[in-house]
């Protein structure tokens, strides 16, 4: 291995690790135990296993990687992994995301006071939660209904909407449940509720937009339709690209690249969710990684821009800077399966995704949960059961498409308790 060539991926998937072997790049992986697989430890060059959301942790494993091998560049595409590869871009002076950035896109209460400072157009009223009496002070002074979640958790997880004062005492509860049961549910186990952030409710519809920056310069790939349902905040489908007029889309990208400039992001993949409503163009978070839920493969077949192999390569060289926004073929959409019970039970049978991944048309096809699991009624991302991933001509045709397929062939049953 050489230092210039050299890449320390932290948390990397398989698919993180082939992208950057395909780029011919040698790799240091720094892996948490849960997440550990054998095939990881065949593409890396040395692989190291630590608890990279403790920074104590993962510190001495990066020093010594550094003073062994040598690595131009940090990289980390999932959530928990981020805040400590910014601290190793610091540490080393390494190009690349700083820790006070990722902080600010971490912590969303954070992305809030510095959203204010600036004056930007996307902000909305924030407080953190101290305790119940401050969630009728917040409604109080902001209005009923608004919205209450982790600073720094995903997947829609812990996220309640106040819709009235008499809705306090139970998302009080459900908060101090949540706070108090350790890592949490899915997010891959590695988030503990502590902080929470209370927000005023932004109106409209959903999206998220997919972006790569470059010098600071912030071309955006996709404005992505989002689906979900009333009574909770789970995602239930995307849809690229976005069915919306050009107006729309045209202050939906012009608001992500204010944001993004606001926050200091100059570089690498970033996935930002806004809502448009009657304010216009509300920042709900950002993150600087590649979107989940199977965004980029829809970018990917729309666009034909591989999100991750641009992530990898950017820092090196290895892949020319995009110019423009680039055109869309044809349209893309992912739709998640909710639990067919509408309540609690167990999974006792799952079939048809042969049949469907043996369609040209499926992008993916994944079952979600494992006969015998036990399963709820949706309240965030990690209810769902399954999804399926299509092309289509349009939009409309890949949604229109998903939707029969699991419908028609895609059988999950579930027997309630």
């Amino acid at each position: 291995m050489t230092p210039e060539n050299t890449v320390l991926l932290v948390g990397a998937t398989v698919k993180v690790l082939q992208a950057a072997k395909a780029h011919g790049l040698s790799v240091i992986l720094i892996q948490h135990k849960n997440k550990f697989t054998p095939e990881q430890a065949e593409l890396a060059d040395a692989t190291l296993i630590a608890d990279y959301t403790d920074w104590a942790a993962v510190r001495p494993q990066a020093e010594a990687a550094y003073e062994r091998w040598g690595f131009a560049t940090a990289l980390g595409l999932t959530d928990p992994a981020l805040d400590a590869v910014a601290r190793i871009n610091d540490l080393f002076g390494l190009p690349g995301t700083s820790y006070e950035v990722s902080r600010l896109l971490r912590n969303k209460f954070r992305m809030r006071q510095r959203l204010a400072e600036a004056g930007a157009s996307t902000v909305i009223g924030a407080r953190l939660l101290e305790d119940r009496q401050s969630l009728f002070e917040f409604g109080a002074e902001f209005g009923y209904p608004f919205v209450v979640k982790p600073t720094d958790a995903a997947a829609s997880l812990g996220v309640f909407r106040v819709a009235t004062p008499s809705d306090v005492d139970d998302v009080w509860r459900s908060l101090e449940a949540l706070r108090g049961n350790g890592p949490a549910r899915g997010c891959g186990g590695l988030f503990t509720v502590t902080e929470v952030v209370m927000e005023e409710y932004a109106d409209g519809p959903e999206f998220s937009v997919e972006s790569f920056s470059f010098g600071g310069r912030h071309v955006v790939l996709s404005v992505t339709e989002k689906s979900t349902s009333d009574g909770h905040f789970a995602e239930l489908g995307h849809t690229v690209p976005a069915r919306i007029d050009r107006f729309r889309e045209n202050r939906i990208v012009g608001a992500t690249q204010e944001f993004l400039d606001t926050i200091g992001l100059t570089d690498g993949p970033s996935h930002t969710e806004i809502k448009f409503g009657r304010r216009g163009p509300v920042v709900i978070e950002s993150h600087n990684r590649i979107g989940g839920d199977r965004i980029h493969d829809l970018v990917e077949a729309v666009y034909g821009i591989d999100l991750t192999h641009y992530a990898i390569g950017w820092p090196f060289g290895l892949v020319d800077e995009l110019r423009d926004r680039p055109k869309a073929v044809g349209g893309a959409a992912v739709r998640f399966v909710e639990n067919p019970a509408g309540t609690e039970g167990t999974v006792v049978s799952i079939d048809g995704f042969d049949e469907l991944r043996s369609r040209s048309e499926v992008i993916a096809a994944e079952a979600l949960v494992s006969v015998g699991d036990e399963v709820r009624a949706v309240r965030d991302n990690n209810d769902r059961l399954a999804l399926v991933a299509a092309t289509g001509p349009t939009g409309d045709a890949a949604v229109k498409l998903c939707e029969e397929l699991i419908e028609n062939t895609l059988r999950i049953q579930v027997v309630p308790k």
